[in-house]
Parts: structure tokens; C-alpha cells; sequence
């Protein structure tokens, strides 16, 4: 038996909505009410891929020789839990060949800093990249991030297995959700969109996009464009 609820089609309730603007035309108005019976298909369609991502089976066990370090010194990949059941990890496009850190992860990272208080409530929050801890650290300090917990891949294991680092050595960045259930810890999911699946004219990401910037670009007229990208730096 469904036991989901009948819900009313997105279209009437758009068509419900009061909202209204000083000075917008009829012709705005319809096409903003069309819009927003596709945001709510949206909103449904996000909630409906989110369950589905929640019911997925058992992934594989993590049994590898995964060693990192940290602000608090070594731990094993088991140390990356804390207290919690659940671990995210992103792996940061920050290789001992690269100078300074990737734009783009750091556009993620800098938001995600200020929500890592929160999140550590419900779930352990580690960022992985490869360059020395000091090396993380000294960019750390200077971002001004403070809850982020940065971690170096000591033998490069976790980078190469879980899709930071690519055999050919060019790193790619990634995000794996973890669990630990009965002492066993299993992969549960990991963004697969890759750039073999992006669309015509798009750069690859994935839905929904964790980058907050993209956000909301995408509600602007020039929306995110494709001839611009974040930078370190401003000050130029």
C-alpha cells in the first residue's frame, strides 16, 4: 500500500499564491506563476532524489590503509568519525604541486566553514587534500576558517580509492558520505557526475550544487555564465 501523500499539483498552488509586486504586469505575473509551478516540481523532484539517495543498500566496506593528519595529530580513518555515526569527506583540490589551493573548492569550502558548527551536531565534517598539514593550515589561517577540520592524506591511499586524485595524477575534487554501523565502517554515497556526463555548454557539476555562489548566480538575469570563475584573490 502508497502510504505517500496525494499531493495537490504544483500548478494550483501557484496559482494560490498571493505574493504580488508593486508594478509588475500581467505579462510578468504569468510567467512568474509558471515559474513557480516548476520550482515546486523542482523542490518535490529534490525531496523525492534525496529519499531515494537515503534507501540506498549497504555500499562497500572501507578496508583500506588510510592515514591522515591533523590539527590533533595522526589518526586512522575510523578517527575521522569522532563520536559520530555518519563522516562526510571532501577531498580539496590542494596537491604538494600546487602552490596555493584550488579557486573553486575554496569558493565551497568558505561557506561551508561557517556551517561546520552546525553540522557537527549531526555528523563528523573532515577535509582531505594532500599537501603537508602545515602547508593547509598557513591557507586556513589566512581564509580566516575556523571550524573546518583539515586533514593531509599522509600515503595518498584515501585520495587515490575514493576519487580525489585520478591514475594519471591530476586531482579532481570529491565529496563521500560515510558510515559506521555496528563497528563497520561502509561507503554510503559519493557525487558521480563526472565531466563525461555534463550537459552541451555546461561545465560539469552536480544537482543540487553544493557551491552556494552558483546559487545564487543561477537567480540572477546573467545567471552563472560560463566565462567566469571564483579567485582567491580580489585585490588585483
Amino acid at each position: 500500500m502508497d502510504a505517500r501523500p496525494t499531493l495537490t499539483p504544483a500548478a494550483e498552488l501557484a496559482a494560490r499564491s498571493p505574493v504580488r509586486f508593486p508594478n509588475e504586469s500581467p505579462e510578468y505575473r504569468a510567467a512568474r506563476t509558471a515559474l513557480l509551478a516548476e520550482e515546486l516540481e523542482l523542490r518535490r523532484h529534490l525531496e523525492r532524489v534525496a529519499q531515494q539517495r537515503r534507501d540506498l543498500p549497504p555500499g562497500g566496506e572501507v578496508r583500506g590503509d588510510y592515514q591522515f593528519e591533523g590539527e590533533e595529530g595522526r589518526v586512522d580513518f575510523a578517527g575521522l568519525f569522532r563520536d559520530k555515526q555518519t563522516l562526510g569527506v571532501y577531498s580539496y583540490m590542494f596537491g604538494p604541486q600546487r602552490e596555493r589551493p584550488c579557486p573553486m573548492c575554496t569558493a565551497l569550502l568558505g561557506p561551508l566553514d561557517g556551517n561546520a558548527a552546525d553540522l557537527d551536531q549531526k555528523m563528523s565534517l573532515a577535509v582531505v587534500a594532500r599537501s603537508p598539514l602545515d602547508k593547509l593550515l598557513a591557507f586556513k589561517r589566512e581564509r580566516g576558517w575556523r571550524n573546518l577540520r583539515l586533514y593531509t592524506d599522509l600515503n595518498g591511499n584515501y585520495s587515490r580509492d575514493y576519487f580525489g586524485l585520478l591514475p594519471n595524477g591530476d586531482e579532481i575534487p570529491a565529496y563521500n558520505v560515510f558510515t559506521r554501523r555496528d563497528g563497520v565502517i561502509r561507503h554510503f554515497w559519493s557525487g558521480e557526475m563526472t565531466g563525461d556526463s555534463a550537459d552541451p555548454g555546461q561545465d560539469p557539476r552536480g544537482a543540487p550544487d553544493l557551491v552556494p555562489l552558483w546559487n545564487f548566480l543561477d537567480m540572477t538575469p546573467e545567471g552563472r555564465g560560463g566565462d567566469w570563475y571564483p579567485s582567491l584573490d580580489y585585490r588585483k
